[in-house]
């Protein structure tokens, strides 16, 4: 698989990630049993994920975006940058953050600090992708798809250079 000059394998197949989906939301339903939650996806990456896990819900959810920036091209810039802030009132709610993966954790930090600030009920974090190897926060990840390599990853809404984000697997960056 070729996405913008760069060589590409199938490393997670849509449908391991059918599978993990059902059952992260069955986890997420039985945490938020009785209640009502605002899931905050984080643009771009997450729209793919976070559209396909909120109907696997049962519980009631709210959606609402976030838009950070952290990378240009196949590395991450060290700066996180806010290009859509919070716009969803989330003052004693219960907030779920869906994030499409985390490496750092950096861009995720900023968030919950962002997040914090409004006085929350409860705050956790989805990510469909962590990659444990470089995660270098202490904030706990509540609900994880799956736990990957530091290898730069396409696909199921995660790009490379805007591209890629259609393909309905993961595909890992060759060697």
């Amino acid at each position: 698989m070729t996405v913008n000059n760069k060589e590409f394998e199938r490393y997670i197949g849509r449908n391991q990630i059918s599978d993990r989906l059902n059952e992260l939301a069955g986890q997420i339903d039985m945490d938020y049993a009785g209640k009502s939650l605002v899931m905050l996806a984080v643009l771009n990456g997450a729209f793919i994920f976070a559209g396909d896990l909120i109907r696997l819900l049962e519980v009631d959810a709210e959606v609402s975006f976030v838009k950070l920036k952290s990378y240009r091209g196949t590395a991450s810039t060290g700066e996180v940058q806010t290009l859509i802030g919070l716009m969803h009132e989330l003052k004693d709610r219960e907030v779920l953050i869906v994030e499409d993966i985390i490496d750092t954790g950096r861009t995720m930090s900023k968030l919950l600090e962002m997040v914090w600030e409004q006085s929350p009920a409860s705050v956790k974090v989805c990510t469909l992708l962590v990659k444990p190897d470089v995660f270098k926060n202490k904030y706990q990840l509540d609900y994880v798809g799956f736990s990957i390599p530091d290898k730069f990853v396409v696909g199921y809404g995660l790009d490379y250079d805007e591209l890629g984000r259609q393909l309905p697997d993961i595909y890992k960056i060759k060697d």
